[in-house]
């Protein structure tokens, strides 16, 4: 049979443990313009990650962006890393998340893109392109944008409105160590700027590839760092594509990336996040949001690719009246470890969310992990939140553990939540059936079906035609022969 788990979801506040360090304990780093010393001590950090964090500091040239934004971001990042262990499976929020991939490869940073870049733009909207976690502006194209809209590097930035504005939410959240470890080596930060009142009409086009990789079983394990600050002011609209891809099936790598997003009083985002990277690598990625009041975040994410891939996502609600719909479709065809961790905060009144997640583990080796907790604190009176897993397991032995979790504290709300398990049904493979429809064909009409929830979402049909096409070439071998 296959494997399934599910939690029992919480409706209440669990106490947790909080040990706090005193940060003076820690050397201060210096700033980038004076002589470059070591920050680290392993007196406080755990081994492995002490050596990548002297790795990735290494790999920071002299031409390496020096704005002091970046430098009090690398600086906060530095603190948070001395401190933090590499995550095991004793860990709540790994523990069935295994980190191995990454723990026992020889991870090496990227500290330049390619000298020759073979890549060919697939993309009719505005777009930047991030190349093993560097920006390169001969591949990008952003003549499109509305005046007054920043897209690019935030060593560029020449406006000092725009950087002052930057500067309030540079480092003023704290993730995980993989958080920490990208704003440590992150080479530069991405910034996507739109003014106030600003819609931008076509969506912006961030196109990330990982191009550098090792061999399967040579240990190699190149590691990029892209990060993004997507910052849209009072009124400002903006669509937001994010597409991981990777140079070859079998390259391994890995990419640790942050997106950062700050959105206005009435401002309106959709961001569609499209992951494909090679079935041997390791994608590890956070999205922070913070949603002020009557403002619109709509989330659509599909995520196939990746050895391990692991989607942190964060909401963070700082005014009434806010919009929030998350909608994720994970696809394991092969031993992958597909996670998502949600976390979404509402602290007021009117609040309105929806979160759908679908899973598809078509693999005896797959994995599918979903936790989802959705907070409704006191003040957060008459919201609406629901929340629905859904899970296909299509091999005896594949594997997805879901936890959803809702913890209210309000009294005046409209909370749900709703998790589901199964193999296809099979009063539905006897409806196409009776109507002589063969049963490779009906099932493989069902499955698409089951993820078209999801990929019917995304809101713009040149990307929506691509995905359909990669999941059905996915699907494919499996669906082959199946009973």
């Amino acid at each position: 049979m296959a494997a399934a788990s599910l939690l029992s979801p919480h409706f209440l506040l669990n106490p947790k443990l909080s040990i706090q360090t005193s940060a003076s304990k820690f050397p201060i780093p210096k700033s980038r313009s004076t002589p470059r010393t070591r920050v680290f001590s392993a007196t406080f950090s755990d081994p492995f990650v002490l050596q990548i964090a002297e790795t990735l500091e290494d790999s920071l040239s002299s031409s390496s962006s020096s704005s002091l934004l970046l430098q009090k971001l690398r600086d906060a990042s530095s603190q948070t890393v001395l401190s933090t262990a590499w995550p095991s499976r004793k860990d709540e929020s790994f523990r069935f998340t295994d980190t191995s991939l990454i723990r026992y490869s020889q991870v090496t940073p990227i500290s330049h893109p390619p000298t020759s870049i073979a890549i060919s733009i697939d993309t009719q909207y505005p777009n930047i392109s991030i190349v093993d976690g560097h920006i390169v502006n001969s591949l990008s194209n952003l003549s499109q944008l509305p005046t007054g809209v920043f897209v690019g590097s935030l060593s560029s930035l020449s406006s000092e409105t725009i950087s002052k504005r930057v500067s309030e939410f540079v480092a003023n959240f704290e993730g995980d160590l993989f958080w920490s470890l990208n704003g440590l080596g992150t080479p530069d930060l991405v910034v996507v700027y739109v003014p106030a009142g600003c819609r931008v009409e076509m969506p912006l086009h961030i196109m990330y590839y990982s191009v550098e990789g090792g061999d399967i079983g040579s240990k190699k394990l190149p590691v990029s760092n892209p990060r993004v600050l997507v910052l849209v002011e009072e009124g400002g609209e903006i669509g937001v594509i994010e597409e991981y891809v990777g140079g070859g099936e079998n390259k391994c790598y890995w990419a640790n990336a942050v997106t950062e997003v700050v959105i206005g009083e009435g401002a309106k985002v959709k961001h569609s996040y499209i992951q494909s990277q090679s079935l041997s690598a390791a994608h590890i990625k956070w999205t922070s949001v913070q949603q002020g009041s009557s403002s619109s975040y709509e989330l659509i994410e599909v995520s196939t690719g990746g050895k391990l891939s692991r989607h942190n996502v964060n909401i963070q609600q700082i005014g009434p009246d806010t919009v929030t719909e998350l909608s994720s479709f994970h696809l394991s065809v092969s031993d992958q470890t597909q996670d998502l961790h949600s976390r979404l905060v509402l602290d007021h009144p009117r609040g309105y969310s929806r979160q759908l997640h679908k899973c598809i583990v078509a693999h005896s080796l797959g994995q599918a992990v979903f936790d989802g907790n959705i907070k409704v604190n006191r003040h957060a009176q008459q919201t609406d939140a629901g929340q629905l897993t859904r899970s296909l397991l299509l091999e005896p032995r594949a594997t997805v553990n879901v936890k959803p979790n809702l913890q209210i504290i309000a009294d005046n709300v409209k909370c749900s939540h709703g998790a589901a398990i199964s193999d296809l049904e099979e009063n539905q493979l006897f409806y196409f059936l009776a109507r002589g429809i063969d049963s490779e064909t009906a099932r493989k009409a069902l499955i698409f079906s089951f993820g078209g929830e999801v990929i019917e979402r995304l809101p713009y049909s040149l990307i929506r035609k691509k995905v359909e096409t990669h999941i059905k070439a996915l699907l494919e071998p499996t669906l082959k022969g199946s009973p």
